[in-house]
């Protein structure tokens, strides 16, 4: 597919970022390695992109159904100083992914949108692939991602609803390249599966999503009946990352750095493990699973570890009919954060995971870490084809994008 050239801001030497600063001038040299590497001639799917929901928070409030909470909601908005988190269990005072506002786009993208035949959020997304080359942008949102986290499941419940109804009919149907994992209200095993069979014939809804940062047992059986809807109609199902300061690990840490470093991976590696150990990949043979936003150099770890442990105590696992490894080597990940400290480790990695045919570009864009798909072409180890797989290939069969 060859894409049209992007209009792209002036660029200039220097610049000051702002949260007004336009998305295509930030990305102005992510436009200029897609000229340098040719990108406009590969199939390019980002997996994993984000916009800022709370930016238009009060819409969604609008789309609760429970008419008392929708109210409160309504009034918090109104009247709270933090009014444009209501309802959330969003904690912004200790978040620091803008590195105390120097990486600002994090946290806002206010930049001038004069266009008006769609919502604010479409254009935004617009730029952002055109800047990358990005054919294809799978979009979630950003606190709710930690929703799982929320001290009122049945609050948590309605905002999912609420987001799901709110993104499908403002956000998607605008632009046939901007598709989405609809969030799953996990709490709740039953209104998981009817929003399944309420949403996956949307045309740009392509698979569904966990979010990853929630105390659950993924095995437990209530869960069974939903991953088998998802197997039969042949949709993917992921597994999002997210922060956590107030875990029982990550309480005890005192700098964002290390918090970033392990709750973004240790979160999935629970929920992988259990997937694993308890025989859901033979339960559930064809259902695809995607570990997204964890990185990459966990997996030669657990794969070593879950293996090591496996062989010595084969009867906790019965369901199983091969090692750990192979499983993992049958599931999808996607790339943001590559760790790129040491090529030679991250060569291994990609030969563990088989990453060729596993593997799914993300940028995680606006994210303060954001990858742009210049950095697969960097990659010396990887060939053309295998590039051109990590990129979008291997996303066109996993989604069954035309």
């Amino acid at each position: 597919m060859l894409k049209e050239p992007s209009n792209t801001a002036t660029h200039r030497e220097t610049q000051q970022i702002t949260v007004s600063t336009d998305s295509r001038e930030i990305l102005a040299n992510a436009r200029n390695e897609a000229e340098f590497f040719g990108l406009d001639d590969y199939f390019i799917v980002d997996v994993d992109s984000h916009h800022v929901e709370l930016d238009s928070w009060s819409e969604i409030i609008d789309y609760i159904e429970d008419p008392v909470l929708r109210d409160v909601g309504r009034r918090h908005m109104q009247d709270w100083p933090m009014g444009e988190s209501a309802l959330s269990g969003f904690t912004p005072g200790l978040t620091f992914q803008d590195v105390g506002g120097r990486i600002p786009h994090q946290a806002q993208l206010g930049e001038e949108v004069t266009e008006t035949d769609v919502h604010r959020d479409v254009t935004l997304i617009r730029r952002a692939m055109d800047s990358m080359s990005i054919d294809v942008q799978v979009v979630f949102p950003q606190p709710m991602l930690e929703i799982g986290l929320h001290p009122s499941p049945e609050i948590a419940g309605n905002l999912m609803r609420a987001y799901n109804k709110w993104f499908t009919e403002t956000v998607l149907g605008t632009d046939n390249r901007i598709k989405t994992m609809l969030g799953l209200p996990f709490e709740d095993a039953e209104e998981s599966l009817r929003t399944i069979r309420q949403y996956h014939d949307h045309p740009d809804v392509i698979g569904f999503l966990v979010t990853s940062q929630r105390h659950v047992g993924v095995h437990n059986n209530k869960y069974m009946p939903v991953y088998a809807e998802l197997e039969k109609l042949g949709m993917p199902l992921g597994f999002h990352a997210g922060p956590s300061w107030n875990d029982s690990m990550t309480k005890s840490m005192n700098r964002f750095l290390s918090v970033h470093s392990m709750s973004f991976v240790t979160c999935n590696m629970t929920h992988l493990t259990n997937w694993i150990v308890n025989a859901l990949p033979e339960r559930f043979p064809d259902l695809k699973v995607i570990w997204i936003e964890s990185g990459l150099a966990w997996l030669p770890f657990m794969m070593q570890r879950l293996d090591h442990e496996y062989i010595l105590r084969t009867s906790d696992a019965p369901g199983l009919k091969k090692l750990p490894s192979e499983y993992m080597r049958e599931m999808y990940y996607t790339s943001q954060p590559l760790e790129v400290t040491d090529m030679r480790l991250l060569q291994s990695t990609f030969e563990a995971i088989d990453a060729d045919n596993t593997l799914l570009y993300s940028s995680d864009w606006p994210h303060w870490d954001f990858d742009v798909p210049g950095r697969i072409m960097t990659l010396p180890f990887v060939s053309d084809q295998g590039k051109r797989n990590i990129l979008g290939e291997t996303a066109r069969k996993i989604f069954n994008l035309d």
